[in-house]
């Protein structure tokens, strides 16, 4: 068995009711224990308070689970051995039978087998800062072109350099969407300095957009940007300048590849003093809730 979906989601799958994806990255990866595995359990319950089913996916044993089990989570939190797997990765970690968490691309790969349209996460990967020399681009990028999942973020994770990615994702015909915003969400902050294709100002409006492409056989998912609520969010020159030591950090330390943005976020958590991760936990709230109200709204299309 490759792919194993939760009894709740299939059913609730098979009854055509909203499901909303997520991905374990953020629990093995983006913080530390036991803070990780009670954020995703939040988030969880905040789909649920929003009338949709949560499933979160990772990889155990070799096989995709669309749909942890609450000790699966914890599994997925404690534990040591758990490996970042991107879309290149899956072959491999299920034919060795390891365990993994899933990014942005493999989370959009598990849901679409299963049928799910809305996919929630924190921020997507993209065009890496200095990759004119290095070419380090995001496989989430190529899979947004692709497969027919919405993404619900904060934006690009402000590390990376949110232009190009721009530039990247327009050349292969994705759509970048704002909810309620013109301006394209920077992860930390709610703001950057590049506008979105499109603003919508609902859940239903987005839905219906969503509903249209797939039906005019335009493959491919979308990325609606949710900024971070203005409470929660961090001074704007005051990230830039952490962010840019910890790229300082990590070039001294020769840090590249899959272990980058993993090195950064923590390397400017710790510059921040945990702020950052504080800022980081409450933009996946939101987005839970708005990924939940997409999803409801897509359901009654179906």
């Amino acid at each position: 068995m490759i792919l194993e979906i939760n009894p709740i989601v299939k059913k609730a799958l098979d009854n055509n009711e909203p499901v909303v994806a997520l991905e374990s990255t953020i629990i093995a990866h983006g913080m530390p224990y036991p803070k990780n595995v009670n954020t995703a359990l939040k988030v969880e319950q905040i789909i649920r308070d929003n009338g949709a089913i949560p499933a979160t996916i990772g990889i155990i044993n070799g096989v995709i689970k669309v749909g942890l089990t609450h000790s699966e989570i914890e599994f997925m939190g404690k534990s040591n051995n758990i490996l970042k797997v991107s879309r290149r990765d899956l072959p491999f970690v299920i034919a060795k039978k390891l365990n993994g968490a899933t990014t942005v691309a493999s989370t959009m790969i598990a849901a679409n087998l299963a049928g799910i349209k809305v996919f929630v996460t924190g921020g997507i990967g993209g065009v890496h800062r200095g990759a004119s020399q290095s070419f380090d681009i995001s496989a989430d990028l190529q899979e947004l072109a692709k497969t027919n999942v919405a993404v619900v973020s904060a934006g690009v994770k402000s590390i990376l350099d949110i232009g190009l990615t721009l530039e990247y994702l327009e050349t292969f015909g994705v759509t970048t969407v704002g909810y309620k915003t013109d301006v394209f969400p920077a992860f930390y902050t709610s703001e950057s300095d590049y506008k979105v294709d499109y603003r919508v100002e609902n859940a239903q409006e987005l839905a219906y957009a969503l509903f249209a492409k797939w039906q005019l056989g335009l493959n491919g998912g979308m990325v609606i940007g949710n900024p971070v609520p203005k409470q929660y969010e961090m001074n704007k020159q005051e990230i830039s300048q952490v962010i840019e030591q910890a790229l300082l950090k990590a070039n001294e330390l020769g840090i590249k590849g899959k272990k980058i943005t993993p090195f950064l976020l923590d390397a400017i958590k710790q510059i921040t003093k945990g702020k950052s991760l504080e800022t980081n936990i409450q933009l996946v709230y939101n987005n839970a809730k708005i990924g939940a109200e997409i999803a409801v709204e897509l359901a009654k299309l179906q």
